[in-house]
């Protein structure tokens, strides 16, 4: 039987994701993108913002979960909560026993209080990464943490030589069309779903 091209696709995006791409970008002082430091100080980033908002959490949901870096800073600030990874990579769902998937079309029985994907949606391209923030709306009842680079950030805030140049780049305002629909932006890269109430103060606002 033949192989479909939408499954060659994924097979070579799978294949991308293996022990050399995080060695590189993850692993090797001189050439990763991020540290296992840095990622921890992010999540303990995206639980202070959520606790001080006063949304409760029981299901974390890290999707794109890579070498799982956020997963004990965000349980160690929800001690109570269960922490589901997914990942698209074979290597690090054999390695690291992540549930296998994609944040484009990942389904769950149950949506979470905190959905977080970070660095994913540069390597979709654009109909893929619609998908992917309509899904997290759809996994999420709570708040979602994202983090992606755009076009501005290539420009002017990022080190090309510790950075993967092979990804889709977007402006900000294509994120934030979409992710308006659903979710109110409360700075810092995270979202709340339009239906969850919540208050802060004027100045802690993004906008007025």
């Amino acid at each position: 039987m033949a192989t479909s091209k939408a499954a060659k696709t994924a097979t070579r995006r799978t294949e991308r994701f293996g022990s050399d791409y995080y060695r590189r970008f993850y692993l090797t002082p001189a050439t990763r993108a991020m540290s296992r430091t840095e990622t921890e100080l992010r999540g303990k980033l995206i639980a202070a913002a959520v606790k001080q908002l006063g949304l409760p959490v029981r299901r974390i949901l890290d999707a794109g979960c890579g070498l799982g870096w956020l997963r004990k800073p965000l349980l160690q600030a929800f001690p109570h909560a269960t922490y589901l990874g997914v990942e698209f990579s074979d290597y690090l769902c054999a390695k690291h026993g992540w549930t296998q998937g994609s944040v484009v079309d990942y389904r769950n029985r149950s949506p979470f209080d905190l959905a977080v994907c970070c660095d994913v949606l540069q390597y979709l391209d654009d109909r893929a990464a619609a998908r992917a923030i309509a899904n997290l709306a759809r996994l999420s009842r709570g708040a979602v943490y994202l983090h992606v680079p755009t076009e501005e950030d290539f420009r002017e805030r990022m080190d090309p030589s510790g950075t993967d140049q092979n990804v889709h780049l977007r402006s900000g305002d294509w994120y934030r069309h979409r992710l308006d629909k659903d979710f109110v932006h409360v700075g810092f890269g995270l979202f709340v779903k339009r239906n969850v109430p919540f208050a802060q103060w004027e100045l802690e606002q993004t906008t007025t």
